[in-house]
């Protein structure tokens, strides 16, 4: 199970690398402060943006964007697993031999170079497509 902890550090430290995350998300804003402040304007008045407002929306934002890329990348390892371990382990038993242990070893290192290419290549892309539009 050695490959599984050293699969899920490389993916998560690969994909805090390619969407910007920090190692640990910052902590949600409490929702019923969050809630008041953002519903405390009354129908009749029309809303202007406030600095304070668009601060809760950035960290909104923010943690969104965290949740998406963990779930992004669970669903990489998960897939990966499952890809790997039906390749790679014929006749499933208590422990793996050293063949499967290898092969599993070098199956989630093909996983991973190839979602670090298509990673930074995606990142390039939106960047180029980012810097066009200004």
């Amino acid at each position: 199970m050695r490959w599984r902890k050293k699969f899920r550090e490389n993916a998560e430290r690969a994909y805090r690398r390619v969407h910007r995350c920090p190692a640990h998300s910052p902590p949600h804003p409490p929702q019923q402060k969050f809630m008041s402040g953002f519903l405390g304007t009354s129908l009749g008045s029309s809303p202007s943006p406030s600095p304070d407002m668009a601060a809760r929306k950035e960290a909104v934002m923010n943690s969104v964007r965290s949740e998406l890329a963990l779930a992004n990348a669970q669903e990489l390892m998960n897939k990966t697993n499952e890809k790997c371990f039906a390749k790679c382990v014929t006749k499933p038993s208590s422990s793996l031999s050293r063949s499967e242990e290898t092969c599993l070893e070098n199956c989630l290192a093909r996983y991973m170079e190839a979602f670090n290419i298509v990673s930074r290549a995606y990142v390039s892309r939106i960047s180029k497509e980012r810097f066009e539009r200004q």
